[in-house]
């Protein structure tokens, strides 16, 4: 019970979290259920970003199971040290993160989300690609994931702004000059501006796709080389570990053999005395 009021709870939208969580910490009390009315009480209220993941779990009941699967080929591929699969999986996590965070603002009806809202919202799914523990939390998430740690793969996935600048249209795609007869000239100077303008937008908007991807690009390299390092290391300290309990065995087989050695030299030396006489 207690679970499902949760997912209820974290599935409504921000404004509605406060009343709701009340709400249902009430109906849990009035049960005589304490457990759940203190858990409910508990909750955090989620922000914008951890709200839109959120529902887009309750919404899709396939999300957890594609970034789990996804998860578990690439930390197969990065065991196996496999670089054409990890660049294959990681361009498949780009797409998927991707695709996942187009279908969480269509859901939550944001049409236009800022790019700190963006960012948050994809950090967060690669984040339940890299980690487990957010994998298990995304439904009632409180604020946006960031992962950091190891098994990082690294792909910055970023949700590409093309679709929306289509659909959308910029300000200046908006922009028209108002005719003025008694200044032919000026009319036709401002329009060269404007399309300038539109060319320049296009040109700046295509450089910054451009920017994004080698960003993806360059992230994965660098995931790649830190979960090597982080390999490397764990097999160090296995290995330094093995050579301390190999040091030790040898150790102890070598004083082991010294006091084997003075036993020969004690029964020796017993053998070169001359039997005593009555």
């Amino acid at each position: 019970m207690p679970g499902d009021e949760l997912d209820r709870l974290y599935g409504v939208r921000p404004e509605e979290f406060t009343g709701l969580r009340t709400e249902l910490a009430a109906a849990a009390k009035k049960r005589g259920d304490a457990a759940a009315a203190k858990l409910i009480s508990g909750a955090r209220k989620p922000t914008t970003a951890a709200w839109v993941v959120n529902l887009l779990v309750h919404t899709n009941a396939d999300v957890k199971g594609s970034l789990t699967d996804l998860r578990e080929r690439l930390r197969a591929a990065h065991a196996a040290m496999d670089g054409a699969a990890i660049r294959e999986l990681s361009a498949e996590q780009r797409s998927l993160v991707d695709q996942l965070a187009r279908a969480a603002f269509e859901g939550a009806e944001v049409s236009n989300p800022s790019a700190t809202l963006r960012e948050d919202v994809v950090g967060t799914l690669q984040a339940a690609v890299a980690d487990p523990d957010v994998a298990d939390r995304l439904g009632r998430l409180a604020k946006a994931e960031q992962w950091s740690g190891f098994g990082d793969f690294g792909a910055s996935a970023v949700v590409s702004t093309t679709a929306r600048s289509s659909k959308g249209g910029s300000k200046s795609d908006k922009t028209r000059t108002k005719p003025r007869g008694d200044q032919p000239d000026h009319d036709s100077e401002s329009a060269r501006k404007v399309e300038e303008a539109k060319a320049a937008l296009v040109a700046a908007e295509q450089a910054k796709d451009d920017a994004d991807s080698q960003l993806s690009d360059k992230q994965t390299d660098l995931a790649v080389a830190r979960l090597r390092r982080d390999e490397m290391r764990q097999r160090l300290d296995e290995a330094e570990r093995n050579l301390a309990a190999a040091e030790d065995a040898y150790g102890e087989a070598k004083q082991a053999s010294r006091d084997a050695a003075e036993l020969v030299r004690d029964a020796k030396a017993r053998l070169k005395q001359p039997p005593r006489t009555k």
